[in-house]
């Protein structure tokens, strides 16, 4: 007899905003939900992933940018050090283990120079378009997304801009 493993999500995860110089933002759209635009996301493989590992992950994985360690693009991921929780939608609440209602977002940001290529993972992502961040923010789905994306100017180059 062989017993069933379940693999749930775990409910921390991180919204990467990718951003050129001139502040328009990247966003992807979902393959699994019609108008559905967001940012790169993703969760924790493990617990004991960091969530600049996992960031860079998905970035790699989501858009085919490269800003792994031994990129060129490494020293231009930041962390913002925010975090937003919030409850997860009640479609992807099977995705996690039974007792989970809410989850831990991390928030990035990548500056990539203009022009930046974006390979998109066609079982996740159907299209991609850059935006200027405000219109960005009313494109997203999500309201942290959204948040985030009009937060970009304070955070943009590494310095906070009041």
């Amino acid at each position: 007899m062989s017993e069933t493993h379940l693999h749930f999500k775990i409910p921390q995860s991180v919204l990467v905003v990718i951003y050129t110089p001139a502040l328009e933002v990247l966003l992807i759209k979902r393959a699994d939900v019609a108008d559905f635009w967001q940012s790169v996301t993703g969760s924790k493989d493990t617990l004991a992933e960091s969530f600049d590992h996992t960031a860079r992950r998905e970035v790699l994985e989501e858009t085919g940018i490269d800003c792994t360690q031994v990129s060129g693009l490494a020293g231009q991921l930041l962390d913002w050090q925010l975090e937003n929780v919030y409850a997860i939608y009640p479609n992807w609440r099977h995705r996690y283990a039974p007792a989970v209602f809410e989850n831990t977002e991390h928030l990035f940001g990548l500056g990539v120079p203009a022009g930046t290529k974006v390979r998109l993972n066609p079982l996740e992502h159907t299209a991609y378009q850059w935006l200027p961040y405000q219109q960005a923010a009313q494109a997203c789905f999500s309201p942290s997304n959204a948040e985030a994306c009009l937060m970009l100017p304070r955070f943009a180059n590494g310095a906070v801009h009041k």
